[in-house]
């Protein structure tokens, strides 16, 4: 079976952001939460709460941004 990219959701403090989605992207987004459910063993996951481990595992793995950053 194909692993996801994405581990359990961490439940952290938020903060409000309001996004336009495209319809197809708020499509998959419903169900990768739905199949990252399924495999992790968790409640369905609501597209809010994908967005930003999402963003951060994409900036995390930016090498670019990471040097920019000063990072190593």
């Amino acid at each position: 079976m194909t692993k996801l990219r994405l581990g359990p959701i961490v439940d952290d403090r938020p903060v409000r952001l309001t996004v336009e989605l495209p319809a197809a992207v708020h499509r998959d987004l419903v169900e990768y939460g739905r199949l990252l459910a399924r495999e992790s063993g968790q409640a369905e996951i609501a597209v809010a709460k994908l967005i930003s481990p999402m963003l951060a595992r994409f900036m995390g793995a930016d090498r670019g941004f990471r040097k920019l950053r000063g990072e190593r």
